[in-house]
């Protein structure tokens, strides 16, 4: 059965529920700084950075939980020097929490000089 890896990065709804109010700030902080004017090309720089390994580990996290195919939203900041910091998800499912070991382990691109730290969030799904 062939799926499709659906990651979209600060766009979507954000799985995140009553109660989850500092969860939700940093996604709304994420989008506001994917909306700034420096926002598009740091994108395409990241995500030109990451891609291929992204997906490769969401498959093997898929692989090791049982293929739980949940939607969850994974949020972090990335320091000036490209390590991420402070990772989070919503829900915290088994797939998800692998996708936060993963992204623990990444060195990314120099994120653009302002917020400090840069705040980035992406919804993980799987669209058949």
């Amino acid at each position: 059965m062939s799926t499709v890896l659906a990651l979209a990065l600060l766009l979507g709804a954000t799985p995140a529920t009553a109660g989850d109010g500092d969860f939700e700030s940093r996604v709304h902080a994420a989008k506001m700084a994917e909306a700034a004017a420096s926002g598009p090309a740091y994108q395409k720089t990241l995500w030109g950075h990451i891609d291929g390994s992204t997906a490769a580990a969401y498959k093997g996290c898929l692989a090791t939980s049982r293929n739980d195919k949940s939607p969850f939203t994974l949020v972090l900041d990335v320091d000036a020097h490209g390590r991420p910091q402070h990772i989070a998800v919503q829900p915290a499912t088994p797939t998800a929490n692998c996708m936060a070991a993963h992204f623990a382990g990444l060195a990314l691109p120099a994120p653009p000089a302002a917020p400090v730290p840069y705040p980035l969030e992406i919804d993980f799904s799987v669209a058949p």
